[in-house]
């Protein structure tokens, strides 16, 4: 499954050793994000560092882990659905995880933001329902 996560998501995994990182880390899923992500993750680098008890150089380290899971989409491939999208959602910051969706044709948006809410382009998706869709594809793949 193609799924874009939003930075919140990404953080969530950054933080703790959890449900959320074990997600990001299961085969199951491709996961897909706009490029200004690690832009947004670089802005809590110290809140991020003060939660998880890491030193910087464990945080680059880390950074680096969570990257090599998520497929970054350059600007230049989702800006067309940018303008589009504006006015489906009121947080901004919130346009390019969903012009990513629809421009890579992913299968929704993993995010626990309320705001997505909002917009009927995309399907959003939380912890819980990825954790079903992956007992679900484990379970396809049994069948066969």
């Amino acid at each position: 499954m193609k799924i874009v996560i939003d930075s919140n998501r990404a953080i969530a995994a950054m933080i703790k050793e959890s449900t959320t990182r074990e997600i990001l880390l299961d085969k199951t899923f491709e996961f897909f994000a706009p490029e200004y992500i690690k832009e947004e993750i670089e802005k809590y680098e110290e809140e991020i560092m003060q939660k998880a008890s890491l030193e910087k150089e464990e945080f680059a380290i880390l950074l680096s882990l969570i990257f090599e899971h998520i497929t970054i989409i350059p600007q230049g491939e989702y800006h067309y659905f940018v303008e589009e999208l504006k006015n489906k959602i009121s947080d901004l910051k919130d346009v390019a995880y969903l012009a990513v969706c629809l421009s890579i044709k992913a299968d929704g948006i993993w995010t626990h933001d309320l705001h997505f809410q909002e917009q009927k382009r995309c399907r959003i998706y939380t912890n819980v329902d990825l954790l079903r869709l992956r007992g679900k594809a484990e379970l396809d793949s049994d069948k066969k």
